[in-house]
C-alpha cells in the first residue's frame, strides 16, 4: 500500500470578519486531526451537522413567524390607547366647558349669598355682643337683688364670677365692651369693697386691732365674754367674704412696684383682707417715718426696722390662731403671718429706696444703715421665718450703685481693721495662751481677729439674692486675704534676722491658721454653691482653661486654692529658713566633734561606763535648747514638720561630714553608736515613739560599723561577689540586698555599705 504524503497548510484567522474557514479548519481539526482511521466517523459527523443545521433553520423561522405578531399587537394596542385618549380629552374639554357654563350662571347667586353670609354672621356677633351684655346686666342685676336683701355672700360670688368673665373677655377686640364690663365690675367692686371693709374695720376695732403690746398684754375689747364667739364669727364671714373679691381687685387695682433696677422677685399682690388689716399700720409707719417728722431721721434707721419687727411678732399669735383657720377652711394656700410680713417688708423696701440715695456717700451713716438693715434681715428669717423667695431689704442693698458703694465702703473698714489689728501691742499674743487645750494652735490675736472679721462678711452677703453679687464679695475677700498676706510678709522680711524669735514664730502661726481655715472653709456648702456658681459663669465666659473647668466641676479644687498655695509657700519659706538657722547653729557646735580622734579611741571592753562624747554636748545641747523653744513658740503640726526636716538634715550632715569623713576603730564605732543611740535619738523621743526612724542615715551606719568581725567579713564577702555577679550572672550566689536587709539596713545603698566596711580601721589577717 502506497504511502501518500499529506501537507498540512495552516489556515489564517482574520479577526476583521466572521472567518468561516478558520472555524471549519478548527472543527476539523478538533474531529479528526491526524488520525486517518477517524475519518470512518464521517458520515455520523455529516449526519450530526445536517440535524443541527435543520434544528437551527426551524428556530429561524419560528423566530421570525413570531416577532412580527408581537409588533403587530404592541402597534395595535398603541392605536387603541390612542383613539381612548381621545375620547377622553373630548369628554373633558366638553365637561370644562360645562362647568365654566355653569359657574357664569351662579356667580350672581355666589355674590348674593356671600353678602347673607356675612350678614348672617354680623347678625350672629351682634347676637353674642348683645348675649354678653344681657350676661353682664344679667348678672349686675343679681348682685343688686342680692344687696336689696342684705346677701353680701352671694354679692361677693357673683361679682367673683362677673370677673372671671373680664378676664375672659382680655382677648377680644371689642374694646366698648371691655370697657362696659370693667366699668360694671368696678361700679359694684367699689360697693361691696366699702361696704364690707367698713364692717370688717369695725369688727377689727371690737378686737382692739392693731396690737401695739406684746401678745399677753392684749385685750381684745370685747363688751362681754359671750359675745367673743359672735365677733369671731363676723370676722370669719367677711374675711371669707373679702376673699371672693380678690379677682376683682387684683382687675382694678395696680399693686405698687419698685423700679426695675431692684430686680425684685414677681409675687402676688396681698390678698384684700389682709390689705384692710394692715391699712392703720401703713398709716401709723408713714405718719412716723416720712416727712418732716422727728422720728424720720438718716441716722435712725433701727427705728423703723424695730417697729416693723414689734409689729410682726406683736399680731403673729393672733394670725396663727385666728386668720390662718379661716383661709385654711376657705381653701386658700396664704400663709396668713408670712403674708402679713411680706406686706410690712415691702413698706422697709419702699423707704429704703427713698433713703439709701439721700446717704450713699456718707460712709458712717451707709454702714450704719447697712448693718442695721442685716440684723433686720437676720431676725426676720430667723425668728418669723420670712422665706427667701419674697421680696427682701437684700434686693435694695444688690442695687448697682448701692451694692458698689456697699464692697467699696466694706473693703475700707475691712483695711482700716486690719491697720488697727495689726498695730496693736497685742497683735501677736495669743488670747488662750493660758489655756493649753484651747491653744492648740498658737494663733496670734491679729489672725484670728482677721479670720473672724472674714466670717462676719461672710455671714453678712450670704443672703444676698443672686450669686453673681455673692461672687464679687467672694472677690473682696480673696483680695483681702491676699492683702492681709502681703501684710504679714513685710513684717516676717521685718524679723528675718530673728527667725526664732516670738514674733516670727507668730507670723507663721498665723499663715498656718489662715491656709488651715480657709481650707475648711472649701468644704462649707455655702462656698461650694459659690463655686459651681463661679463654674458656670467661669464657662460662659470662657475665662479658665478646660482643665481648671474640670477640676472645679470635679471638686478637685476650691475658690480658695490661689489664696491657700500662696500662704503654703509662705509658710514652707519661712519654715526652711527657721531650720536652716538652727541647722547652722548645729553645725557650728559640731565642728569640735566633726575632730573627735575615732580612730584611737578605746574599745568598750577598757571603759567602766560608756558616757557621751564631750565634742557631742554642744551641738546636743543647741539641738534640745532650739527644739525646746520652738515647740513653745509653733503651733503642733509646725512644729511636727519643723524637727522631721531638720531630723532629715542632721542626719544627712552627720553621715557625710562625720561618719564618711573618717575612719573607726572598734572603740570609736561604738562612741558614735552610743553617742547616737543613747543622747542624740533621745531628743526627739518626745515627739514620737521610734525616733531613730528619722535617722536611718545614721542609725545603718552605726550598724555596719558596730558589726562583730565575723559578720563583717562575711557581709564584705557577699558584697564582693555580688559585684562579681553583676557581670558572670550566678543567680545561686546570696543576694546583697537580703543580707543588708537581714542585718536592719534598707536605706543605704550597696556600695555605701562597702564604703563604711573599709572605714573600719581592725580587719583581721585573712592571708588575701
Amino acid at each position: 500500500m502506497a504511502t501518500v504524503a499529506v501537507t498540512k497548510k495552516e489556515v489564517s484567522r482574520d479577526l476583521d470578519h466572521c472567518d468561516i474557514p478558520y472555524y471549519v479548519s478548527e472543527f476539523v481539526e478538533r474531529e479528526v486531526g491526524n488520525d486517518y482511521d477517524s475519518l470512518r466517523k464521517l458520515d455520523n459527523l455529516i449526519d450530526k451537522l445536517s440535524e443541527n443545521k435543520k434544528q437551527l433553520e426551524e428556530q429561524v423561522l419560528t423566530v421570525s413567524s413570531e416577532v412580527p405578531k408581537r409588533i403587530q399587537n404592541a402597534l395595535k394596542n398603541a392605536e387603541d390607547s390612542k383613539k381612548s385618549l381621545g375620547r377622553l380629552l373630548e369628554e373633558e374639554t366638553l365637561l370644562s366647558d360645562s362647568i365654566n357654563s355653569h359657574l357664569l350662571k351662579a356667580q350672581p347667586w355666589m355674590e348674593d349669598l356671600d353678602v347673607l353670609i356675612s350678614q348672617v354672621e354680623e347678625i350672629e356677633r351682634h347676637l353674642s355682643y348683645l348675649k354678653w351684655i344681657s350676661r353682664i346686666e344679667e348678672l349686675s342685676d343679681s348682685i343688686q337683688q342680692y344687696l336689696m336683701t342684705n346677701n353680701v355672700p352671694e354679692a361677693a360670688s357673683t361679682l367673683a364670677f362677673m370677673a372671671e368673665l373680664d378676664i375672659k373677655l382680655q382677648e377680644s377686640s371689642c374694646s366698648h365692651l371691655l370697657a362696659f364690663v370693667r366699668s360694671t365690675v368696678k361700679f359694684w367692686h367699689k360697693i361691696l369693697k366699702d361696704k364690707l371693709s367698713s364692717d370688717f374695720e369695725e369688727v377689727l376695732t371690737q378686737l382692739h386691732w392693731p396690737f401695739v403690746g406684746p401678745p399677753q398684754s392684749q385685750a381684745f375689747g370685747l363688751a362681754a365674754p359671750a359675745s367673743a364667739p359672735d365677733v369671731y364669727n363676723n370676722l370669719e364671714t367677711l374675711f371669707c367674704q373679702l376673699l371672693k373679691l380678690q379677682t376683682s381687685d387684683e382687675l382694678l387695682t395696680k399693686p405698687k412696684q419698685l423700679p426695675e433696677k431692684y430686680s425684685l422677685p414677681l409675687s402676688p399682690p396681698i390678698i384684700l383682707p389682709i390689705q384692710i388689716m394692715l391699712n392703720p399700720l401703713q398709716k401709723r409707719f408713714k405718719y412716723h417715718f416720712t416727712g418732716n417728722k422727728q422720728t424720720n431721721v438718716l441716722n435712725k434707721p433701727e427705728w423703723y426696722l424695730t417697729q416693723v419687727l414689734m409689729w410682726i411678732g406683736n399680731h403673729a399669735k393672733f394670725l396663727d390662731d385666728k386668720i390662718q383657720p379661716i383661709l385654711d377652711k376657705a381653701g386658700s394656700s396664704v400663709n396668713a403671718g408670712l403674708e402679713f410680713s411680706r406686706a410690712l417688708v415691702m413698706l422697709i423696701l419702699e423707704k429704703l429706696a427713698a433713703d439709701i440715695p439721700c446717704l450713699l456717700y456718707d460712709d458712717t451713716l451707709f454702714c450704719h444703715l447697712v448693718d442695721e438693715v442685716l440684723l433686720f434681715e437676720r431676725e426676720l428669717y430667723s425668728v418669723h421665718g420670712y422665706l427667701s423667695s419674697f421680696p427682701s431689704c437684700m434686693h435694695i442693698l444688690s442695687e448697682e450703685s448701692c451694692f458698689q458703694r456697699w464692697l467699696t465702703v466694706e473693703k475700707k473698714f475691712a483695711l482700716q481693721k486690719m491697720d488697727s489689728m495689726l498695730s496693736s501691742e497685742a497683735a501677736w499674743i495669743s488670747q488662750y495662751k493660758d489655756i493649753t487645750d484651747v491653744d492648740e494652735m498658737k494663733v496670734p490675736d491679729c489672725a484670728e481677729t482677721f479670720m473672724t472679721l472674714l466670717l462676719v462678711i461672710t455671714d453678712r452677703y450670704k443672703n444676698l439674692p443672686t450669686a453673681s453679687r455673692k461672687l464679687q464679695f467672694l472677690g473682696l475677700q480673696k483680695e483681702l486675704v491676699d492683702d492681709f498676706r502681703i501684710r504679714l510678709t513685710q513684717v516676717m522680711k521685718e524679723e528675718t534676722r530673728a527667725s526664732l524669735g516670738f514674733r516670727y514664730c507668730a507670723i507663721l502661726n498665723a499663715v498656718n491658721y489662715i491656709a488651715t481655715v480657709l481650707a475648711d472653709w472649701a468644704d462649707n456648702v455655702f462656698f461650694l454653691q459659690l463655686q459651681q456658681a463661679e463654674l458656670e459663669v467661669s464657662a460662659e465666659s470662657n475665662a479658665v482653661s478646660k482643665l481648671q473647668l474640670g477640676q472645679l466641676a470635679s471638686m478637685e479644687s476650691s475658690v480658695f486654692d490661689e489664696m491657700i498655695n500662696l500662704l503654703e509657700r509662705l509658710k514652707h519659706d519661712m519654715l526652711t529658713r527657721q531650720v536652716d538657722h538652727v541647722f547652722r547653729e548645729v553645725k557650728d557646735a559640731a565642728k569640735l566633734y566633726k575632730k573627735e580622734r575615732w580612730l584611737s579611741l578605746p574599745s568598750q571592753a577598757e571603759q567602766a561606763v560608756m558616757s557621751l562624747s564631750s565634742t557631742a554636748c554642744p551641738m546636743l545641747l543647741t539641738l534640745r535648747d532650739r527644739l525646746l523653744q520652738l515647740e513653745q513658740q509653733l503651733c503642733h503640726s509646725l512644729f511636727k514638720v519643723f524637727w522631721q526636716m531638720l531630723a532629715e538634715k542632721v542626719d544627712i550632715y552627720i553621715y557625710q561630714e562625720i561618719i564618711m569623713a573618717n575612719h573607726f576603730n572598734e572603740g570609736g564605732a561604738a562612741q558614735l553608736q552610743f553617742d547616737m543611740s543613747r543622747n542624740l535619738f533621745p531628743l526627739f523621743s518626745h515627739y514620737c515613739k521610734r525616733p531613730e526612724n528619722y535617722f536611718k542615715h545614721i542609725k545603718e551606719a552605726c550598724i555596719i560599723l558596730n558589726l562583730n568581725i565575723g559578720s563583717a567579713l562575711l557581709l564584705k564577702d557577699v558584697l564582693q561577689s555580688a559585684s562579681e555577679n553583676e557581670t558572670t550572672l550566678k543567680p545561686n550566689q546570696p543576694s546583697a540586698t537580703a543580707a543588708l536587709n537581714e542585718l536592719g539596713v534598707y536605706k543605704l545603698a550597696q556600695r555605701d555599705v562597702e564604703i563604711l566596711l573599709n572605714l573600719r580601721a581592725s580587719w583581721p589577717n585573712t592571708g588575701k
